[in-house]
């Protein structure tokens, strides 16, 4: 018997208690949203855009990195099932970062354990985090050049993995152009912001977040001829779990030693300080929401959320070490999820109801074929592209992180050095110029100047 039609205004969803948790099911706890379900099915291609980067960097067959999608895929739906009533994804704009990281280790055995000590150090830091409640103090105590550095440099890495010789637009150079020239459009332009409401067709393409633009892809490829034309198949995917377990994991490679975890450090607290970021995001997008529909109390917890993606890193290190990385928050999808909540009850009963729907919807496309077929050729663009819209939130992102123009001079110099170098170089050199301009000022946001000099940021 469903239990959530009986919730009454102002009060939660139901839910069993469990601790720090809150159990929900489908169809008892929450009700099912089918239209999210079905938005699922098709930006189940979105997680597909992995594959081609745990192949670049594991050297990993197709369908073994198929196998690492659906588990990280599975893992997903834990969220909203403990109680965190949002729609996780990867660390995006930290996937850069690891890319340098873990290429400095020789393809094979090696790369694959900096890897898994990498992953394993971020889950068990987050967990840690969330069993303490530290996350807010620890986060607060960098100083906010380092963390400006970071977030920059994060973007400008993103977009450096696109453009380097022999990356993926030397690939894909016509279809990445007009995809890329086409979300920008659709996301960020206040012209399409103004008739997008006008069009019954253009607000519809504006909550697919980047579905369309992906679909596009998959005719303009082939028409420059820089892909074939999808072969579509029938049935279902075929994920290779032996050959993941076998080779990839520490059933096949064995423990990394610890000399791999302690130069991991660095990129570990690089990947934090970009997560956190996305934490603060899902928290006030919520809060939005939550003005929106005084019918249902939102009950979003970061440390609930600390301890769910924590756990799931910890566990992927073991079982499917993945570049992408168990992240808190997919925020475009999130955003599209919130807006349709923000209808009213009759559009969507519970924001838990969404979120779960859709991630119910993305694990069924993963195992579906002709879903699979049809946007394998082009999974390269949807990366590029991905990466390249999170390079520019993260470079916007981190300016306005920096609180003096100081502190802005001091993050374009640990951002280069973050690109050229890695984390532990950007981290060391980060420190050393925040003491040497600020001194006994290390912590605090600006230095010696104040928010109100720095004038370019004034409206």
């Amino acid at each position: 018997m469903s239990q959530w039609s009986k919730r009454k205004d102002g009060r939660e969803n139901p839910a069993i208690n469990a601790g720090p948790f809150k159990l929900r099911l489908p169809f008892i706890h929450y009700r099912f949203e089918w239209p999210d379900y079905f938005q699922g099915l098709l930006m189940c291609a979105v997680d597909l855009a992995a594959i081609p980067l745990i192949i670049e960097l594991l050297g990993m067959p197709f369908e073994a990195a198929m196998a690492i999608v659906i588990l990280n895929g599975l893992f997903y739906l834990v969220h909203h099932l403990l109680g965190d009533p949002v729609v996780p994804g990867w660390i995006t704009p930290a996937i850069p970062i690891v890319m340098v990281y873990v290429e400095t280790f020789a393809m094979g055995p090696d790369r694959v354990k900096a890897l898994m000590a990498f992953q394993l150090m971020l889950g068990l830091l987050t967990v840690f985090l969330g069993l303490t409640k530290l996350a807010t103090k620890v986060v607060n105590l960098i100083p906010s050049a380092l963390k400006s550095g970071v977030i920059i440099g994060a973007g400008i890495a993103a977009i450096t993995t696109v453009f380097k010789a022999g990356g993926r637009f030397d690939l894909f150079p016509y279809t990445i152009t007009v995809a890329v020239g086409v979300a920008f459009y659709l996301i960020y332009s206040r012209h399409f912001n103004k008739i997008k409401d006008k069009n019954q067709l253009l607000a519809l393409i504006s909550k697919l977040g980047i579905f369309p633009i992906i679909l596009l892809a998959v005719f303009i490829a082939p028409i420059f001829k820089e892909t074939n034309w999808p072969d579509i198949a029938w049935g279902f995917s075929k994920p290779d779990f032996k050959v993941l377990l076998n080779e990839y994991t520490v059933l096949g490679v064995g423990l990394p030693p610890l000399k791999m975890f302690i130069t991991a450090i660095p990129t570990v607290l690089a990947a934090y300080i970009i997560l956190f970021g996305d934490v603060l995001q899902s928290q006030a997008i919520l809060e939005e929401a939550d003005e929106k529909r005084p019918d249902e109390k939102i009950d979003y917890n970061p440390n609930r959320a600390h301890l769910i993606f924590g756990g799931r890193n910890s566990i992927m290190s073991f079982i499917g070490p993945d570049i992408t990385m168990c992240g808190p928050l997919w925020a475009a999808m999130h955003v599209v999820i919130v807006e349709r909540y923000k209808q009213g009850k009759k559009a969507m009963h519970s924001i838990i109801g969404g979120s779960g729907s859709f991630r119910w919807g993305t694990n069924t496309g993963l195992l579906l074929l002709p879903i699979v077929s049809l946007v394998k050729p082009i999974l390269g663009v949807a990366l590029a592209l991905t990466l390249i819209i999170q390079g520019f939130v993260s470079v916007r992102i981190g300016v306005m992180e920096s609180k003096s123009q100081k502190d802005l001079g001091i993050a374009g110099v640990i951002a280069a050095v973050l690109v050229a170098k890695g984390a532990s170089w950007a981290f060391a050199v980060g420190i050393l110029l925040v003491f040497l301009l600020y001194g006994k000022n290390f912590f605090k946001d600006g230095g010696e100047d104040k928010p109100n000099q720095f004038n370019i940021f004034k409206k």
